[in-house]
């Protein structure tokens, strides 16, 4: 083996890659991205030492990473009301200290539980994400992390609120037994939390969103996010005094104020349930994640670090998986790319976040459903092309 040779071997087993990409909706979890690049990475640089920490920021794929970050757990899965009522079966995950248990609203109450032309905010629910919290209480669950991201619903956490035990009167003095839903907002007279299940008051929930947005409002649940749900603008409207209404009521229960608190509004409001009868805490997902895979530790020392979604556009810079891992990465003065299905306006944002590149895996025109099914080859071919360029350059310093 000549010394030319050796030497290049032996950069080649020194160059340290770090992979931390979120999920790519509808298409790959995180988990699936991760191994993909690594594949990628791995063809232009065989000898390399590649570590995976799968992220999330409270959306799509949030289980998946936190059970990868903390090396495992128990996956429990539950039949519960879905967000149109029908029956859904729906896995949390619960951690290995059999006390923490880490929740998606969406595996119960999500967007994609809906056909499009089924989609209604005034009659879906949070019922069945109520239902996974009382199981998980059950099982002993001391820390509830819940992720709130793609939910279909507009209710406030409302049906959240009565699988743990919440009544809620009517303007005739009679419980309202229908399941919470957004229709039901407006016609909230008081409420009587005396039957909450009592384990609620013992867990610390702490709520995974990037989102900040206000209960109601111009910047609230039903105006920002009503109509991806199905809200028409007379619905919208409602939606947004029923909401009032009920925050009002929750004042009146326990004074708290939850109407204008950031990050109430999301998940149609479900921040805000959380926040009145759960005394949750919220903080960015991104964060959460990031410390349980002690992703500090992990940077440490690396060459290079590679992260992605779905899609990146100018929202990704505010707390989305992206941004917080180039934060991270940028205290440990290592380099960030991210890959994305696309690249939207104000993706060129991000460099100002940290991110030193932003490629598209799209190497060639085709159509969105030609790129999530071939998304996990796309990873690899991308990963693959920019360590080649990037051990180029090193090669040259």
């Amino acid at each position: 083996m000549s010394a030319e040779t050796a030497n290049a071997k032996e950069k080649a087993e020194q160059f340290r890659v770090v992979v931390a990409p979120d999920s790519f909706k509808g298409s790959l979890s995180s988990v699936a991205a991760a191994e993909a690049i690594r594949m990628g990475v791995l063809r232009a640089a065989k000898g390399a030492e590649v570590t995976i920490v799968p992220m999330a920021d409270g959306g799509e794929g949030t289980v998946d990473a936190v059970l990868a970050a903390v090396g495992g757990g128990e996956r429990i899965a539950l039949t519960v009301v879905g967000p149109l009522g029908d029956p859904v079966v729906a896995e949390y995950g619960m951690l290995r200290d059999g006390k923490t248990a880490v929740i998606e609203m969406a595996a119960a109450s999500g967007l994609p539980l809906v056909k499009n032309e089924d989609r209604d905010p005034w009659k879906t629910t949070t019922y069945g994400t109520g239902q996974l919290i009382g199981d998980a209480l059950e099982r002993g669950a001391e820390r509830i992390l819940i992720g709130l991201g793609g939910s279909a619903t507009n209710d406030g956490g409302m049906g959240m609120a009565q699988a743990l035990g919440v009544r809620f009167i009517g303007e005739d003095g009679e419980e309202m037994t229908e399941r919470g839903c957004g229709a039901l907002l407006e016609r909230i007279a008081s409420i009587d939390a005396g039957g909450l299940n009592p384990r609620v008051a013992q867990a610390k929930v702490t709520i995974l969103s990037d989102v900040t947005n206000p209960l109601c409002g111009p910047n609230g649940a039903s105006a920002v996010y009503g109509p991806q749900k199905g809200a028409t603008p007379e619905m919208v409207e409602r939606l947004d005094g029923g909401l009032s209404r009920y925050a009002a009521r929750i004042a009146e229960l326990n004074g708290r104020r939850v109407a204008d608190s950031p990050g109430a509004g999301a998940a149609g409001g479900l921040g805000a349930g959380l926040l009145a009868f759960c005394e949750a805490e919220l903080k960015p997902g991104i964060e959460v994640v990031i410390d349980l895979a002690d992703f500090d530790q992990a940077v440490k020392g690396a060459d290079l670090v590679i992260t992605g979604e779905g899609r990146t556009d100018g929202q990704t810079a505010f707390g989305k998986v992206p941004a917080g891992i180039a934060a991270e990465a940028g205290r440990a003065g290592v380099p960030v790319v991210c890959l994305s299905g696309g690249l939207g306006d104000g993706a060129a944002d991000l460099y100002d976040h940290g991110i030193a590149a932003l490629f598209s895996i799209a190497n060639r025109p085709m159509t969105l459903e030609e790129a999530m099914q071939d998304a996990g080859g796309l990873l690899a071919d991308a990963a693959e092309n920019i360590v080649r360029l990037y051990r180029q350059g090193l090669a040259r310093l």
